[in-house]
C-alpha cells in the first residue's frame, strides 16, 4: 500500500504545487512560441494594473497603521514593500496608451521591475531578525523611510515626464535588458528569501496571514522571472500582471478574514506579541461617578464625560505621547513606552497625569456637583500581550506593575496623582507628598506611596 501524506503535509505540497504553476505555464508559453499569442488591449492593462497598486496601497495602508499603533518593525517594513510596489505600479498604469498619455513612457514602463525589486528589498528586510533594539531603531526610521519612498516615486515621475535621463525616450523596452536584469534578479532573490523566513515562521507558527504573505512574494518573484523573458503584449507578458494582482489579493484576503481588530497580528514580532518592556502606566478614574450617574439621566453622564475626555486626552497624547490603552466608562488606561522608543516614559507619564488633573480640574471648576478626576501612576516591567482569539482580540499591557497603578489610582486623593516608588525613582528633583505605605488589594506586601506635586520646569497649561 503505497503512504499517504498527512493532512498538514498534504497541504504544504498542495500549496508549493499551486504556487509553481504560473512558473511552469511561463516556461512553457517561452518553450511554445506558438501558443504564446498577442493580445494587445490597453483597458485591460490600464485596469489591470491599476486595480493591483489599489490593493497594494490598500494593504500598506492597514500594515502601516498596525505597525504605528503597536511599534512593529516587521509589519512596518512589509507595510513599505507593499508601499513601493502600489506608487510604481501606479506609474506604470499611467504609461497604458491612451489612458493618460497619448504615448508610451520609457521611465513609466520600466517603473515595474525597480518598485518591485525595492519592494523585494523592505520585504527581505521584514524577515529579517528585528527583535529588541534593532526592531526599535526600524520604528525610529521608518516616517523618514516612507517619505523618501514617497519622494522618490514623485521624482520618478517628474523625471518621466521631462523626459531627462535615464528615463528619456519615447521607445520602452519591450522586455526588461541590462541594468534592469541585474534589477528584477536582485527582486527575485529578495522575494526568494523573505517567502522562505515567512514559511519558516508559519512552520512555527500556523497562520493565514504568514502563509498568504509567503505565497504573496512567491508570486512576486515569479513576477519577476517573466519581466525579464516575456515581450510585450504576449500571454506571458500578461501572465506577470495577473500574478502581481494574485499576490496582492491573497494578502488583501488573508487580512479580511481576520479579526478587524488586530487584522495583521499574525505578523508580530514576538517581542509585540508577548514580550517584556520597562513602562508607565496611567490610570484615571473619577471619585463620586457612581452616585453622579444615579442622579442623573444617561444623556447629561454622556455630556459630562465627553467634556472632560475632550481636555483630558489631548495633554496626555498629543503633548506627553501616551497611549490610550482603554476607556471604560468613566476609567481611563494609558500607557507610557509601550513602542520602546520613550526611555523617559516616567516623566512623560507625570507630565501627564499633572496636565490632565490641570484640565479637568478647570472643567470641574465650571460645573458645580461634577466628579473629579484620582490619578494614579506606575513604572516597572510589564508584558505585551495579544489576548483573545478570532471574535475579538486586543493588545494590551499585563502585570504588577498595571495592577498595582490601578491600586495606587483608587487610593490618590481627589483631583490628585499618586505614584509608585519606582517612578518617585525615576523622577529627581520631583515634589512629593508621602502618603505611606499602602495596603493594597491583592497584595500581601503594603506599596510606599506619595502624592505628585509637581516636577521640575513645570508649569501648568
Amino acid at each position: 500500500m503505497s503512504p499517504r501524506l498527512s493532512g498538514p503535509m498534504a497541504r504544504r505540497v498542495g500549496t508549493g504545487l499551486a504556487l509553481a504553476l504560473p512558473l511552469a505555464g511561463l516556461l512553457l508559453l517561452l518553450r511554445r512560441p506558438g501558443l504564446d499569442a498577442v493580445w494587445e488591449h490597453h483597458p485591460s492593462h490600464f485596469w489591470l494594473v491599476l486595480l493591483a497598486a489599489l490593493l497594494s496601497a490598500v494593504v500598506a495602508y492597514g500594515t502601516g497603521a498596525a505597525a504605528l499603533a503597536r511599534g512593529d518593525a516587521r509589519v512596518m517594513l512589509v507595510s513599505l514593500a507593499f508601499l513601493a510596489a502600489a506608487g510604481f505600479l501606479g506609474l506604470h498604469a499611467v504609461a497604458t496608451p491612451g489612458a493618460v498619455l497619448d504615448h508610451p513612457n520609457a521611465g513609466f514602463v520600466v517603473a515595474i521591475p525597480v518598485g518591485l525589486a525595492l519592494g523585494g528589498v523592505f520585504a527581505a528586510w521584514s524577515s529579517a531578525d528585528l527583535e529588541g533594539e534593532r526592531g526599535v531603531r526600524v520604528m525610529r526610521l521608518a516616517r523618514g523611510l516612507r517619505a523618501g519612498l514617497l519622494v522618490l516615486m514623485g521624482l520618478w515621475a517628474v523625471a518621466s515626464l521631462a523626459d531627462l535621463p535615464p528615463l528619456n525616450g519615447h521607445q520602452p523596452p519591450e522586455r526588461a535588458a541590462g541594468p534592469l536584469v541585474v534589477t528584477a534578479v536582485l527582486g527575485i532573490v529578495l522575494y526568494a528569501v523573505a517567502a522562505a523566513r515567512f514559511l519558516a515562521l508559519w512552520r512555527v507558527r500556523p497562520a493565514v496571514m504568514l502563509l498568504a504573505m509567503a505565497a504573496a512574494f512567491v508570486l512576486l518573484a515569479e513576477a519577476l522571472i517573466a519581466v525579464v523573458y516575456a515581450p510585450s503584449w504576449h500571454l506571458s507578458w500578461w501572465e506577470w500582471h495577473v500574478l502581481m494582482l494574485l499576490a496582492f489579493a491573497l494578502v488583501a484576503w488573508g487580512a479580511r478574514v481576520q479579526w478587524h481588530e488586530e487584522r495583521y497580528a499574525d505578523l508580530y514580532l514576538d517581542q509585540t506579541r508577548s514580550g517584556t518592556r520597562e513602562m508607565s502606566i496611567l490610570f484615571a478614574d473619577l471619585q463620586g461617578f457612581t452616585s453622579f450617574s444615579e442622579a442623573h439621566d444617561p444623556q447629561q453622564v454622556t455630556a459630562m464625560l465627553n467634556a472632560y475626555f475632550e481636555v483630558a486626552i489631548p495633554p496626555v497624547v498629543r503633548r506627553h505621547g501616551g497611549e490610550i490603552d482603554r476607556i471604560i466608562g468613566d476609567a481611563l488606561m494609558v500607557t507610557f513606552n509601550k513602542r520602546g522608543d520613550q526611555p523617559d516614559h516616567a516623566r512623560r507619564a507625570a507630565l501627564a497625569a499633572l496636565d490632565l488633573q490641570e484640565a479637568t480640574g478647570r472643567v470641574a471648576a465650571a460645573h458645580e456637583g461634577w466628579p473629579r478626576f484620582r490619578v494614579g501612576v506606575n513604572s516597572g516591567e510589564v508584558s505585551l500581550s495579544l489576548l483573545g482569539a478570532s471574535g475579538g482580540r486586543t493588545h494590551t499591557v499585563i502585570g504588577d506593575t498595571v495592577n498595582v497603578a490601578s491600586r495606587l489610582e483608587g487610593r490618590a486623593p481627589v483631583g490628585g496623582v499618586a505614584i509608585g516608588p519606582a517612578t518617585r525613582d525615576l523622577l529627581p528633583g520631583a515634589v512629593t507628598e508621602r502618603l505611606g505605605a499602602l495596603e493594597l488589594k491583592g497584595r500581601a506586601e503594603p506599596v510606599e506611596a506619595w502624592v505628585l506635586l509637581g516636577l521640575e520646569d513645570y508649569s501648568p497649561r
